[in-house]
């Protein structure tokens, strides 16, 4: 492609401030800005990155049909909310228009397992107007790139165990809310473990209905499965609430989480396969303490066994650099809802994105 890759951001909040520079320092070009937030419709997305005017400002969600009819991009950037189901208007409105989209909602990393009812729809709506939707983050890498990599050099695998750890502060206030930070853990309880206390069959029953809320590995087990050429037999997922010993300040929730009420959540995602390899993931989600640090550590086991661990990673930044280094992959790919799994290997852009678009 000769001209820069134009590209939409739709919402400007946290992720955006990386998301939207770093789309500037790869050559690309932010052509309109969307949110909700009435705070910021209106401004110059250069106000928000603390720059120079760049001459766009964020456009009300209402009225970003007409926005983007008229701009025009490659590629949408969503960086709002964590469940699909929440980022299902803007996906929707992307694929009726004909419009790439990347989002870092977690359960898009691989939705056909947790809402396929919704997934199929924004599928065939995008392979009708010859268009990509995907979703990326640090997961991509982290959670699944990086797994795959290791199981290319294994002879014989028999587990495969991950664990991962983030501050929730770092993300808004909706992932925050998902994981249950600030919560008595008797509404924890209630209102986020008691969603797995079913059968499989319930379980299978909701996810048609599109209301299963899914933990993020639910997600990046059922990525690895279709990468690694596993086939599920079940999955389980179970849900257990994080606390401290003293109160913690929640600037994103504005309010203290007292002692011994939910911080937030781990969530651990165990899935049995046909060929006999089992997955089991864990993510923690949660306030930090000053003593709390991120963390990313998986085992394969078998035959030999690896375990690789990342300590500290700074992983907003990360999942903000996903997003921009995948956006050629997108605009590349074949039409229709396609998870990054079938993208192949992600690699780092050291030329502008336009130079690697077909």
């Amino acid at each position: 492609m000769e001209r820069k890759v134009k590209v939409v951001q739709y919402g400007v909040g946290k992720m955006s401030l990386y998301t939207m520079r770093y789309v500037y320092e790869k050559g690309g070009e932010i052509v309109g800005a969307v949110d909700i937030n009435q705070d910021v419709i209106g401004k110059d997305i250069g106000q928000i990155l603390g720059t120079e005017n760049k001459g766009v400002t964020v456009t009300d969600a209402k009225d970003a049909k007409m926005m983007l009819e008229q701009t025009k991009p490659d590629i949408a950037i969503i960086t709002t909310m964590s469940l699909i189901k929440d980022v299902e208007n803007p996906l929707l409105l992307c694929a009726e228009l004909g419009i790439n989209a990347i989002t870092t909602c977690e359960e898009a990393f691989y939705p056909m397992n947790s809402n396929p009812n919704l997934t199929t729809k924004i599928d065939e709506l995008a392979k009708k107007n010859n268009c990509t939707i995907t979703g990326s983050g640090y997961q991509d890498i982290y959670w699944g790139q990086l797994i795959s990599s290791i199981a290319g050099s294994t002879q014989k695998i028999t587990k495969i165990k991950g664990s991962s750890s983030y501050n929730v502060e770092e993300y808004g206030i909706a992932l925050a809310k998902a994981h249950g930070a600030g919560l008595s853990l008797e509404n924890f309880d209630k209102e986020v473990a008691s969603v797995d206390k079913i059968t499989d069959e319930e379980r299978k029953n909701i996810i048609n209905s599109g209301e299963y809320l899914p933990s993020y590995m639910w997600n990046v087990n059922g990525w690895l499965c279709e990468k690694l050429g596993l086939t599920v037999k079940s999955q389980t997922q179970k849900c257990v609430p994080q606390t401290y010993k003293e109160d913690l300040f929640s600037s994103t929730l504005n309010m203290t989480v007292k002692a011994g009420d939910a911080t937030g959540m781990s969530a651990v995602v165990t899935t049995e396969t046909k060929e006999g390899v089992i997955i089991e993931s864990e993510c923690i989600g949660k306030v930090y303490s000053k003593d709390d640090y991120d963390k990313n550590e998986w085992t394969i086991f078998g035959e030999p066994e690896t375990t690789i661990v990342v300590s500290r990673p700074s992983t907003v930044e990360l999942t903000c650099a996903t997003i921009v280094n995948r956006i050629p992959d997108v605009i590349n790919s074949k039409p229709g809802y396609v998870p990054t799994c079938e993208f192949g290997e992600l690699n780092y852009k050291i030329k502008e994105l336009n130079e690697y678009v077909k």
